[in-house]
């Protein structure tokens, strides 16, 4: 058994979020587990730029109302409790609604040769988020 104690939390950068997003690492597996997670929070109206994760990533929303986009248009809002299981490679963005704050553990595994799984693309843009927030 291990105590891991509670680690900085760390504002993420704006090349890869849109507004103001913390995130607070929880786990990063030694071998054999790759498993990556982390208690994420997002102000309203933050949210990721485009991504795609080569193993796939799994949202716990532990409050708030998350909103999960993908590229054919499709938005889920996922409340406080729900999960949301984004698959290998399926581009994605995530954040809160326009009015409320949202807290996420965002768990994922590093590819089997250590390498980064997560790939960043471009911001998503304000006219997709708007109409993503009025759904």
């Amino acid at each position: 058994m291990e105590l891991k104690t509670v680690s900085p939390t760390v504002k993420q950068p704006g090349t890869t979020f849109t507004g103001d997003v913390y995130m607070t690492p929880i786990y990063f597996g030694s071998a054999p587990s790759r498993m990556t997670v982390a208690l994420v929070r997002f102000t309203p109206g933050a949210r990721t730029n485009w991504h795609r994760h080569d193993v796939g990533q799994t949202l716990h929303v532990t409050e708030g109302v998350a909103l999960v986009g993908t590229r054919d248009g499709s938005v889920v809002r996922a409340r406080a409790g729900d999960t949301v299981i984004c698959p290998p490679g399926e581009e994605h963005w995530h954040g809160a609604t326009a009015d409320t704050f949202m807290n996420h553990f965002a768990m994922l595994e590093a590819n089997p040769d250590g390498s980064d799984p997560t790939t960043w693309l471009e911001p998503v843009a304000d006219h997709v988020y708007e109409v993503a927030n009025k759904r």
